[in-house]
């Protein structure tokens, strides 16, 4: 019989259960309704108030939509929809409006009439928005009755009942609020954030248009406005500007018991895979059973094919699902009646039907497609055989680089400078561009947690290569080999042998180019490094200005400026370094490796789609996309060479 350690219990009664009255429940537990505090969290406060103007969209009540981020950090969001009902709630007896702005799963998305699809299925949402307030304000023009009615809250609580404002001949909501300090600290609205969501939201429900306007610069407000008729047809086409499409995008839009489908796809000359997925406008990020059932339909029919045609001999294995993906663009858009997704933040969807019904509709549009073009089906698979050849290669220059086990394990790379700690959430890998500053990172740091790699040269473009050509290039195979994770397929991010990855890069137009190129690598190969938060950028300063016995350190003009004007009459040095490789052991350490005084960005990636366009735009082959982006932004590249 086993004894309890503790003897002590403590007493458990009815008294100690906690009720959370109201909403609560939602500023104790903001991780539960929004997934967390953090910036992500903020922009979803947004995005949760316009999914119900999304909502009256779907039900055709509603065809624009405006989101205004004021000069205060507060934020509108206008509908022309049909307006939240006012009248008194038949079973509650107060304001229909109150009761849904002040009750979570409240709504007409619970078995009542009021909407056939809708995204905010938890019905927490606008509540949940309200109870992370400071203060809301929502304004209702009621075409029912012709008023216009209105009512604070601070934090989620009434100031007061629903008033009447005065008369209106339009219809719709007008929500204002600001986010709560107390819950939400040193974070902001990011207008390019808010820009893609919109323009995501705008390309999957067609002949909506959004307004974004930002009023928080002092020059002059930022503003967009997104309008697509062509919806997810025009978001393949947009993805794939800065490639070169195989075919023309195939499109095919159907309704299976209930159920809305709608999918394009387009295979471009691109060795990386872009896939979309969306259940009732939301953006599915770690997809779910609808994007499960189209990659089965693309793997099964596109086998099906080539064996009929005789593009794939019998000798030939199938093409795996990760020869069927590479160079695929596609979006897949769902319109469910009761959408069942993972949690509230809604990134998975999880309805167990979706699967077969879009295998189903997928399988038959490509086979048609593919039969009808048969140009076009040889050139789909012609890239599906690349694919797979590759791929075999890739295998077997893998299997020299991936450690499988420790037993199995290579030595890691000559060039590396390993640390003394063996826990990976304790230690930090450098990855620093060439042997002299190499060395100068090795005598600075400290060898008890951080491990410098120093990298020759400019690695290669892994966005115009294919994996076995990136598996075989020198550069490549160190950092493989010294992270421990593996890459593609066999990624294992359990193995990663350092809790921090920095890229430490000269802060030169040289400098960035490399860093760029080891983010390419990491984007494109590496991705949940950078999902869970362990891939860095170090910021080494551009000058060291002495005057006397003080030093400081400026990381830019605008603060070396700042510096001078501090010194203003004292002899002044001021040194500008090229290079790391120019600093002294002492200096790297103080500047940059110290974890006390240095400053790191953190890489994050808060659109894929908007990543994943950047990445093919600044790195694929495509010329002028570049050129326009250089151009445009000539002040910051003046130097940068085409």
């Amino acid at each position: 019989m086993s004894k309890r350690k503790n003897s002590r219990v403590i007493d458990y009664g009815a008294a100690d259960v906690q009720v959370l009255e109201g909403l609560e429940a939602v500023r104790r537990r903001p991780g539960m309704y929004v997934g967390g505090t953090d910036i992500r969290a903020l922009h979803h406060l947004v995005y949760e108030v316009v999914d119900n103007s999304i909502d009256e969209a779907l039900a055709g009540a509603c065809d624009h939509i405006e989101v205004i981020i004021h000069k205060d950090e507060s934020v509108t969001v206008r509908d022309n929809g049909r307006g939240i009902p006012t009248a008194p709630h038949p079973e509650k007896g107060i304001s229909t409006l109150e009761l849904v702005m002040t009750t979570l799963h409240a709504g007409a998305k619970f078995g009542g009439g009021g909407y056939k699809v809708s995204g905010g299925l938890h019905g927490v949402g606008v509540s949940a928005v309200n109870a992370l307030s400071e203060w809301m304000e929502v304004i209702v023009d009621n075409p029912r009755d012709g008023k216009r009615y209105r009512q604070r809250y601070r934090r989620g609580v009434p100031e007061g009942p629903v008033e009447v404002i005065g008369k209106t001949k339009r219809s719709g909501t007008t929500t204002t609020f600001r986010y709560d300090p107390t819950i939400f600290k040193d974070v902001t609205y990011r207008f390019d954030t808010l820009a893609q969501r919109m323009r995501e939201m705008a390309f999957v429900t067609g002949g909506v248009t959004i307004r974004l306007v930002d009023e928080r610069p002092d020059d002059f407000p930022r503003e967009m406005t997104f309008y697509f008729e062509g919806g997810i047809l025009s978001f393949v086409r947009y993805l794939n500007r800065n490639r070169t499409p195989l075919h023309p995008p195939i499109y095919v839009q159907r309704e299976v018991d209930g159920v809305g489908i709608e999918v394009a796809i387009q295979y471009t000359d691109s060795y990386t895979e872009s896939v979309y997925a969306f259940a009732n406008t939301i953006h599915t990020v770690d997809g779910g059973t609808h994007l499960t059932g189209l990659r089965s339909a693309l793997t099964r029919t596109i086998n099906e094919y080539a064996r009929k045609a005789g593009l794939l001999k019998d000798k030939d294995p199938n093409f795996s699902g990760e020869d069927v993906r590479e160079g695929l663009t596609a979006i897949v858009s769902i319109k469910h009646p009761d959408p069942q997704f993972e949690s509230q933040t809604k990134v998975k969807l999880m309805n167990a039907e979706v699967k077969g019904m879009v295998e189903s509709v997928v399988s038959e549009a490509l086979w048609e497609f593919l039969q009808r073009d048969s140009s076009s089906a040889r050139r789909i698979v012609e890239k599906c055989l690349t694919s797979s050849r590759a791929r075999a290669a890739a295998r077997k220059a893998r299997d020299m680089v991936i450690r499988k086990s420790v037993l199995e394990s290579l030595t890691l790379p000559g060039k590396l400078a390993d640390c003394s700690e063996r826990d990976p959430s304790r230690t930090e890998l450098f990855i620093v561009e060439g042997d002299s500053a190499g060395g100068s990172a090795k005598q600075g740091r400290d060898r008890h947690f951080q491990a410098i790699l120093p990298l020759r040269g400019k690695i290669l473009n892994t966005e115009r290569a294919s994996l076995n050509k990136v598996l075989s290039n020198k550069e490549v195979e160190a950092l493989i080999s010294a992270l421990g994770t593996g890459i593609g397929d066999q990624f294992d991010l359990n193995n990663l042998r350092y809790g921090r990855i920095i890229l430490l890069t000269d802060a030169d137009v040289d400098g960035a180019h490399i860093r760029t190129l080891l983010l390419t690598f990491f984007y494109r190969y590496m991705q949940p490094l950078i999902e869970e938060g362990h891939l860095f950028i170090a910021q080494p300063p551009l000058y060291r200005i002495a005057a006397g016995k003080k030093v400081f350190y400026a990381y830019n003009e605008a603060e070396k400026e700042r510096i001078l004007e501090r010194l203003k009459g004292e002899k002044v040095t001021i040194q500008r370094y090229k290079g790391l490789g120019e600093m002294n052991p002492e200096q790297l350490w103080e500047t940059t490796l110290d974890p006390t005084r240095r400053t790191l960005l953190q890489v994050t990636i808060e659109d894929a789609a908007a990543a994943d366009r950047t990445f093919s735009m600044l790195m694929g082959d495509a010329v002028p996309p570049r050129r326009r982006f250089i151009q445009t932004h000539a002040k910051e590249v003046r130097n940068l060479d085409v």
